[in-house]
């Protein structure tokens, strides 16, 4: 018998040799940017965990700022808002994303267009869509109200934004007009790669659209259905920009979330001064609350795969 070959160790001037140093080359830019843009401002952040500092002065505090973090009621409603949120942005989002998918990559004429119309909120600026979407939720004068109106739906105006029984749905119908184009693509794109001789079998055993939606679309579609919802969960909790342009996290701090009131706090507002190491505590805290969200679903992922 001959013997196996013996184990070749790493030689690094081999590895230069092979070309590699053109590939390292190539990704020093890369790595440049990702330490300035990611790694620095991480580190720096925790520089300022103890001190309570304005962007100009800093003042050693000591343990204050975590002290201060632990009683800030404000901070707390926004981490339950910001679940609540989220919790509901998926329920929606997702379900009319997939349906939307399905009836793109069907060969209806115009779907092209179709696509390109629910794709288009995606590549708007998310400032510029909330403030479109500020007129037509408003109070006296939008678009919103004068159709409801006009169909009997309500006898007078509603305060989309300025009523906190509405305002939180109001930032999500926001959050689902701007995003749900863009899961659209991706679960056409976990479609297109479904083989069409399944459904045919499907389709001559006699299984209706449902049945074969629930028993072949869905598990064939696990995969890319799992990476969806990753992306959907850590973005939503994520979620501030259109909520700070419709409302501020008003009305009564009722659709406060955890990065708009670190952004407040980082930036200062017309009644308040930049609160830059507090701010430091709270980003720390909010990317931990976002950190052990993503754990979790990716530990019940895996324990659903095995269970399948």
């Amino acid at each position: 018998m001959s013997k196996p070959k013996a184990k070749e160790k790493f030689s690094f001037k081999k590895s230069l040799a092979n070309g590699d140093v053109t590939a390292m080359v190539m990704l020093i830019p890369a790595v440049l940017m990702l330490a300035v843009v990611s790694i620095y401002p991480f580190l720096w952040m925790f520089r300022y965990l103890m001190y309570d500092y304005n962007g100009m002065t800093s003042y050693f505090s000591g343990t204050y700022n975590f002290t201060r973090m632990l009683e800030d009621k404000i901070f707390w409603e926004s981490v339950g808002h910001t679940f609540e949120y989220a919790a509901l942005k998926l329920v929606f989002i997702i379900p009319l994303s997939l349906i939307m998918a399905e009836l793109m990559v069907q060969k209806i004429k115009g779907s092209g267009i179709f696509r390109v119309i629910y794709f288009m909120p995606t590549i708007i600026s998310t400032a510029i869509s909330a403030l479109v979407f500020s007129f037509i939720f408003a109070a006296y004068n939008g678009v919103l109200n004068a159709v409801l109106r006009a169909t009997g739906i309500i006898d007078q105006n509603v305060n989309w934004l300025g009523d906190k029984n509405v305002a939180m749905w109001a930032v999500i119908i926001v959050a689902i007009w701007g995003g749900f184009g863009n899961y659209m693509i991706y679960f056409m794109s976990g479609l297109s790669g479904i083989s069409k001789d399944v459904y045919e079998s499907a389709m001559v055993d006699g299984a209706s659209g449902l049945t074969t939606f629930f028993r072949i679309t869905l598990p064939m579609l696990s995969p890319m259905l799992k990476v969806i919802l990753m992306l959907a969960i850590t973005g939503a909790f994520k979620d501030y920009e259109s909520i700070m342009v419709l409302t501020q996290g008003g009305p009564d701090d009722r659709t406060q979330v955890m990065f708009l009131y670190i952004y407040q706090l980082i930036f200062g507002t017309a009644t308040t001064t930049p609160q830059i190491g507090y701010a430091c505590v709270l980003s720390l805290v909010a990317a931990l609350i976002v950190g052990i969200v993503t754990a979790v679903y990716l530990l019940i992922a895996k324990k659903l795969d095995d269970v399948v």
